[in-house]
């Protein structure tokens, strides 16, 4: 199977600038062909619609009461700019097709029209909180984390002609987000619920991108919730595992993506998912720390299967962080890597400012040609290399930030990428490479060279300059 290459799409943002485009809404329904011919063309396995679910007037209402959202819409929208900002796509009011982008319907032909291009549809699945607007809060107040008096952090519902306090959902690492309530996950009714959810979920899709996937596990929550005491022992199995295995009884191929962070990803692949972020390539990357990400590469290797990228949703842009020439050394040595690469709606273009996911409209900027061009470039011609398919192999360079990967594919194809991430020239030679296996060279940055010397490849790179070899069988 080959390693997937993933695109995230903010739904939202998407549709609504394919509508300003036409002049007329735009829904999943009616996307232009073009953009799903694009995508295929370019090697995607999946598309990723961030945002695709009902959002709520609370949620939007919260997010327009936002000091620092509303100066970001400001400065993007002007004056009109409250009226760009909308619901959080993580304040969930259901698991189902916002209207405005076309409902369940729009979205299940949206689907078909993905699968006659070979790609498969991701969605978010939200596990640890519901937005504010979500019904449950009304008619099932128990499945939260609440408490009988005020606490901080936490909002009152009423519930059988009382009040109780319920918490809003939170990450232990930074406030709460206060247009959410927080699932109680100790308590079984809570479990079996959001399993149903996740089952609602998994049928309208091939794949689920779960958020804070971490949150879950036993200890992180009991943690994070300790002071907040559940009725009754938590279960002993962990959510995660049944839920997983629940989906794969009905849809074995169904794809699992964990967010993750705290060196909690081998559990999480342990307990059954396929990929799970690696987010330290990237914090390594932007600090230019290359002897970290050498060794990281080296640390995580067969602990579980990474979700690498360049940006998010949550993230900076990486145009706003790395210059040009870096922003293509770093792109090759993303797309060289084993796993499921990300990219990020935008990236391509070479955007630098992170649209909030609270924002209607995209950030109004028009990006990078040169940026777009060697995307371009580089996209079209990886599908035709073994990269992201086969087994791949670091090759040593004794240089830190130096990387050979050397991809090769059960009939013998052979393709070493070469990416130099340092500003200055650098000079090494390769042993794993087979004397004259005929290497050809695909793809290159100026002033990059590499010849045979003693029985070893020796390369010599421009600064951020990187070489795309090949070799294939004789036919």
């Amino acid at each position: 199977m080959p390693h997937p290459l993933l695109l995230e799409v903010n739904t939202r943002c998407w549709l609504r600038a394919w509508s300003d485009r036409l002049g007329h809404p735009v829904t999943l329904a009616t996307a232009p062909e073009e953009d799903l011919v694009a995508w295929q063309k370019r090697g995607f396995t999946h598309v990723w619609l961030m945002g695709a679910w009902a959002a709520g007037p609370k949620a939007r209402d919260l997010a327009r009461a936002q000091p620092d959202l509303l100066a970001l819409s400001a400065e993007a929208f002007g004056t009109a700019g409250a009226e760009q900002l909308v619901s959080s796509p993580y304040a969930v009011a259901d698991f189902s097709v916002a209207e405005a982008l076309g409902g369940a319907a729009a979205l299940r032909r949206f689907r078909a029209r993905l699968q006659r291009h070979g790609l498969g549809l991701v969605l978010d699945f939200v596990p640890n909180h519901l937005g504010l607007d979500h019904r449950w809060l009304r008619e099932r107040t128990n499945l939260f984390v609440q408490s009988a008096t005020p606490r901080p952090e936490t909002f009152p519902v009423l519930h059988d002609g009382a009040a109780r306090w319920v918490a809003h959902g939170k990450d232990p690492h930074f406030p709460a987000w206060i247009d959410t309530a927080q699932l109680d996950y100790r308590l079984a009714d809570t479990r079996a619920a959001m399993t149903e959810a996740l089952l609602s979920v998994a049928s309208q899709c091939d794949g689920a991108r779960c958020d804070t996937a971490m949150l879950l596990l036993h200890d992180v929550f009991d943690k994070n919730w300790r002071p907040f005491p559940a009725a009754l022992p938590a279960p002993p199995d962990e959510f995660w595992a049944g839920a997983v295995s629940a989906v794969r009884r009905r849809q074995p191929g169904f794809l699992f993506i964990a967010e993750a962070y705290w060196d909690l990803e081998p559990r999480l692949h342990a307990l059954g998912f396929d990929y799970v972020y690696d987010k330290k390539f990237l914090d390594h990357l932007a600090r230019r720390d290359y002897p970290a990400l050498q060794h990281h590469f080296r640390a995580v290797a067969g602990k579980f299967p990474p979700v690498r990228f360049l940006e998010n949703h949550d993230e900076a842009r990486i145009a706003s962080l790395l210059t040009v020439p870096e922003q293509k050394a770093a792109a090759l040595l993303l797309l060289a890597q084993p796993g499921l690469r990300l990219l990020h709606d935008g990236q391509i273009a070479g955007r630098q400012r992170r649209t909030p996911v609270q924002f209607a409209r995209y950030w109004p900027e028009t990006g990078n040609p040169e940026i777009a061009a060697f995307y371009e470039r580089l996209l079209s011609l990886l599908p035709e290399t073994a990269i992201g398919l086969g087994e791949m192999e670091f090759c040593r360079t004794g240089l830190p930030h130096c990387f050979a990967m050397k991809w090769q594919n059960g009939s013998g194809h052979l393709t070493l990428a070469l990416v130099n991430l340092a500003p200055q020239r650098a000079e090494f030679q390769i042993r794993e490479i087979e004397p004259g296996c005929g290497m050809a060279n695909i793809l290159r940055q100026t002033d990059s060279t590499w010849s045979w010397k003693d029985g070893s490849l020796h390369i010599a790179l421009a600064g951020h300059g990187f070489e795309v070899l090949e070799s294939r069988p004789a036919i």
